[in-house]
């Protein structure tokens, strides 16, 4: 009985460190949300803006022509992954994982992983990779997304890729994050619609574009695609931070029903036992 007592105190003892690093966990990820929600909000107005901008230039040009626009060369995909550095995130890394892999199932890809999960993720798959120079999310600026699209867009121009779309992690609320998946490029869209949304006999070029709307065009790509980039690693980084406030939210609370019932059989054990000892002492003094 006393053996019992001493695991079940220890057991205690062993939760009540857990829930004390959960709960440390979930303070730490719910003082940075609200400044990473901010960031995400504030930065999607940027490309939004820019591809209003491509829109507008490869609608209004009737002799417009564009690597980016035209149909792919290669049926080789490009996917940039957006996951997170760390675990103890629920579903956070495994949802984004499944997603890709529904997207990606049966396609030749390369992949450029952004965070050390996906790192880890692909390099166990053996899945080729672009370049290991950003697996570290938390670290990720501006600069470092341009570098990105640089680097993707120069691929693409060569013809090693003729797809390229960004898998992430969409913030919808405290309670929802959902993987979302982009196809980035080639801009199709920009320039398949345009007989149905405009009259080619009514367009007009009614901007100049120095030195010529393609050359603006193909220099505008690479800054939609950072700004692309940027905007889903913002969204990645509020996802990541709301999904291990709820997970280490949820383990706490399981940590606190825990101890509650060892306690209750802690109790119990300790009622037995003294129990127990009463019952001798009075066996041994009626034998007396």
């Amino acid at each position: 009985m006393a053996a019992n007592m001493k695991a079940v105190k220890l057991r205690i003892r062993s939760v009540q460190n857990t829930m004390q690093i959960t709960r440390a966990m979930e303070l730490v990820a719910s003082s940075k949300l609200r400044k990473a929600k901010e960031r995400a909000d504030q930065c999607r107005p940027y490309f939004q803006e820019l591809y209003r901008t491509l829109d507008t230039i490869a609608a209004e040009n009737t002799e417009f022509t564009s690597v980016y626009a035209r149909e792919a060369s290669s049926d080789r995909w490009c996917y940039v992954v957006v996951a997170g550095d760390r675990g103890l995130a629920g579903g956070y890394n495994s949802n984004l994982f499944k997603r890709l892999e529904l997207e990606s199932k049966g396609k030749d890809c390369v992949v450029l992983p952004i965070g050390k999960k996906a790192v880890e993720y692909f390099k166990r798959r053996q899945v080729p990779i672009l370049t290991e120079a950003f697996a570290e999310v938390a670290s990720i600026t501006v600069g470092d997304c341009f570098e990105m699209a640089n680097l993707v867009c120069r691929e693409f121009k060569e013809g090693n890729f003729g797809h390229i779309s960004l898998c992430y992690t969409r913030f919808l609320s405290m309670l929802s994050q959902q993987p979302d998946f982009i196809p980035a490029l080639p801009l199709l869209d920009l320039t398949g619609d345009n007989d149905e949304k405009y009259d080619k006999g009514q367009i007009r070029d009614l901007i100049l574009y120095e030195p010529g709307s393609n050359e603006v065009f193909d220099a505008i790509v690479p800054e939609y695609l950072a700004g692309l980039i940027y905007g889903a690693v913002c969204e990645g980084a509020v996802s990541e931070l709301a999904a291990r406030r709820m997970a280490m939210e949820a383990a706490t609370n399981n940590a606190e029903e825990m101890i509650e019932k060892l306690n209750l059989n802690y109790n119990r054990a300790r009622q037995a036992s003294i129990t127990q000892e009463i019952t001798e002492i009075v066996a041994g003094a009626e034998g007396v």
